[in-house]
């Protein structure tokens, strides 16, 4: 047998699965004679499932899809309702079943022969390999780390070099001899054992290619008498349901809207939810898979003789002549639960039965008046509230026409609605519930965002509606519909909702608003801020400046436009933000208004971000900070007073280095002339008719070198010149720390 058909037969054996293939139906999620009586779904891909009923005897079976093991291991509670105590939980380690788990985590497209031979320890086999025939029972299945076989083909990459295949070292054991074969190197494998082998067959036959979805029996042992009335609850994977969303606006564009909610529940278990009281939750629980059917073991290490050579040392008891240690009052007990005025008899699970989907209990928030304002003759359906001619799809009859019969609460962060009424959904279907009817404060307005409303619409806003999330829940993302007057206007997309967030909603594109901007960049604006002993504290500013224009017919009258400007930058700050402005994550929402129709709106926006750096006082930057510090007119007396003396110095310094710089350049100018003449009286020292040019550049010469010692004599003296006066500045400086007052930048 070829390796790769060994592979094949090994991954589809050890996947034991009864699903939908051959026309059968899938396995349920979880089976058991108790009846379903609650459900809870999520939005993170897990359903919180709830059963009760009685159990004659000492055990309760429940038959769970393989892939759905881990979770209800992690989840499962059962509680006898009749004591209100918890029964103790046992299942049988039945070897094959856990043995079949292991293998069944090998679904198509992941694991590898290496891990099915590792799963199958103990087995006696025959590896057929390039170097021949090797039998034993398989002891382990080891990783080669850096071990190349220089047999093993290699595969070029791009780029050069090569790379490895990944190998493993199989360990048989026959009689007293190990033998170690490169898997790699294995091209066949031979079961020994024949009930392994018809075993992996009839699953072949019975469940080909059906991967996860057969069902593995857990069997609880239940303590105490032989009949138990019991509340099963646990957690397994389950569709998240999803949530659309309905806004009417207001008449006249601000004011009272309707906002409306569903959630669109899908029930793909494998089982009928016949009469069962449901229950959605948003937020973001965190859930994850986690094994736990399978055995595992680890290797520990060796403490005996550490433990042998301990010992403890006596110590001497102590008294405490503190009497104020007192015994704790005991907590009183919890507050039963409230009846359920709708019929349900999940009560007693309530009170006895912790955690998510349970009824309300302390900490919940109870707001029905959030979600259930139309009652009554309100109840009839939506066809005979819009039907004939006295009647239009309006504000009020879209109110009438839902009735949100959920109760609300919040627990440890999440909104949970609970259904006042029980749904029947079978399976494989999906049913759509009302959870929302509120009125809300809510606006029509205009909003542009970088790049306009799409391709063709660069230069025009959205219409948007503008709502505050007034109920105390988060609204989960989802689509919404928006209806203005008794019409659809558009639709859009909703990210999360926080309770007490103003959501600003996209529905339609506004072509007849222009939206246009400018901007400019400016730097190296510099602002002192505090002067110790010669060195000066400055901030420096990088400024941007945006000004946003809006423009539209005379039709279109007053308005305002929001405007969703970017920051520009992680560290700049908007200065003097316009009167409305709204700041976001990454930038801002400023409004732009029209006030008188057919005109155009403005508004700029100043953003700098400062930098502190430091100057030396002979900086050529210092000199002109320090002149403006002295020419504020808020400055006192006495620091003026220590202040002018220091930037009159620092001006004589100044004025004696641009002298100097000057002289400077005349030096260089003088000796360049000067190697000019002396090559140009080298070129003529052998012409004995040139003796008058030559008197002539001596002459010149010597004024060159004349005029170069007067200027040197000037330097020497305006060095001696700025000492002085740099070591008055110096001592002036010496204790001199200043605050530079406060301006506006």
């Amino acid at each position: 047998m070829r390796r790769s058909h060994l592979l094949a037969l090994c991954l589809l054996s050890v996947a034991p699965a009864v699903g939908c293939a051959h026309g059968r139906s899938a396995y349920p999620a979880a089976q058991t004679d108790l009846a379903l009586r609650r459900v809870v779904l999520y939005r993170n891909g897990i359903g919180y499932f709830e059963r009760h009923g009685e159990v004659d005897g000492d055990a309760l079976a429940i038959k769970v899809r393989r892939d759905q093991v881990d979770d209800l291991l992690k989840s499962l509670t059962v509680i006898d309702r009749s004591t209100g105590k918890a029964v103790s939980v046992s299942m049988p380690l039945d070897p094959e079943s856990w043995a079949n788990a292991a293998l069944s985590r090998l679904a198509p497209g992941r694991g590898s022969l290496a891990e099915v031979l590792d799963g199958l320890r103990g087995t006696e086999v025959v590896l057929r390999s390039d170097d021949g025939h090797v039998r034993g029972r398989i002891v382990m299945v080891e990783a080669i780390v850096d071990e190349p076989d220089p047999h093993m083909r290699r595969h070029p990459i791009a780029g050069g070099g090569d790379v490895h295949q990944r190998d493993h070292r199989v360990t048989l054991l026959q009689g007293n001899d190990m033998h170690t074969v490169r898997l790699s190197r294995v091209h066949g494998v031979t079961l020994r054992d024949g009930d392994l082998a018809l075993q992996l067959n009839r699953r072949l036959d019975a469940s080909a290619g059906e991967g996860m979805f057969q069902q593995v029996e857990i069997v609880i042992r239940l303590a105490g008498r032989k009949s138990h009335d019991l509340a099963v609850s646990y957690v397994v994977s389950a569709p998240m349901w999803k949530p659309t969303y309905r806004v009417v606006l207001p008449a006249k564009g601000k004011g009272r809207a309707l906002l409306q909610g569903w959630a669109v529940v899908d029930n793909t278990s494998g089982e009928d939810w016949n009469d069962v009281s449901l229950g959605l939750t948003s937020g973001e629980p965190i859930a994850f898979r986690y094994d736990l059917h399978t055995p595992r073991t680890i290797e520990r290490a060796d403490l005996t003789e550490a433990g042998i050579s301990r010992r403890a040392v006596v110590a001497v008891g102590e008294t405490t002549y503190d009497d104020a240690a007192t015994e704790a009052e005991p907590a009183p007990p919890p507050a039963s639960a409230p009846a359920d005025p709708y019929g349900g008899d999940y009560e007693e699970a309530e009170k006895s039965i912790g955690g998510m989907g349970s009824g309300a209990g302390r900490g919940a928030v109870a707001a029905d008046e959030y979600y259930n304002q139309p009652t009554g003759k309100a109840k009839r359906d939506f066809s005979s509230a819009v039907s004939g001619n006295t009647q239009s799809i309006d504000y009020d009859a879209l109110r009438r026409s839902t009735i949100a019969s959920a109760r609300s609460k919040q627990i440890s962060g999440l909104s949970s609605f609970d259904l006042r009424d029980r749904v029947t959904v079978p399976n494989g279907n999906s049913t759509m519930v009302a959870v929302l009817n509120q009125e809300v404060e809510a606006e029509q307005t205009f909003l542009y965002k970088p790049g306009g409303a799409g391709v063709g619409y660069e230069a025009n806003p959205y219409r948007v509606v503008r709502f505050k999330n007034s109920t105390p829940f988060v609204l989960e993302p989802g689509p919404i519909s928006i209806y203005s007057g008794d019409s659809f206007v558009g639709e859009g997309l909703s990210e999360s909702v926080g309770a007490g967030v103003s959501a600003t909603l996209p529905f339609a594109v506004e072509p007849g608003i222009m939206v246009s901007s400018t901007s400019t960049y400016s730097g190296d604006q510099m602002q002192l801020l505090r002067i110790v002993r010669g060195v000066l504290e400055v901030e420096n500013f990088a400024r941007t400046t945006t000004t946003w224009t809006v423009k539209a017919p005379k039709v279109m009258g007053t308005y305002t436009v929001l405007v969703r400007h970017s920051k520009a930058g992680w560290n700049y700050e908007l200065v003097d933000r316009p009167k409305g402005t709204e700041e976001l994550p990454d930038g801002y929402l400023v409004p732009v208004a029209v006030a008188s129709a057919g005109e155009e709106g403005s508004v700029t926006l100043v953003e700098q971000t400062p930098s502190v750096t430091t100057l030396s006082i002979w900086d050529v930057r210092a000199l002109g900070l320090l002149e403006g510090i002295v020419a504020q007119a808020s400055l006192t007396a006495d620091v003026r007073k220590k202040l002018e003396p220091i930037v009159k110095l620092r001006q004589e310094i100044g004025r004696i280095d641009t002298e100097i710089d000057g002289l400077k350049r005349q030096q260089v100018e003088l000796d360049q002339r000067a190697s000019e003449t002396r090559a140009n009286l080298e070129a003529i020292k052998k012409d004995p008719a040139a003796g008058a040019l030559r008197a002539k550049l001596n002459g010149r010469l010597d004024d060159f070198t004349k005029e170069g010692d007067r200027i040197g004599r000037k330097v020497v003296e305006l060095n001696s010149q700025r000492l002085e006066k740099k070591i008055s500045l110096e001592d002036l400086l010496q204790n001199l720390e200043f605050e530079a007052p406060k301006s506006k930048k």
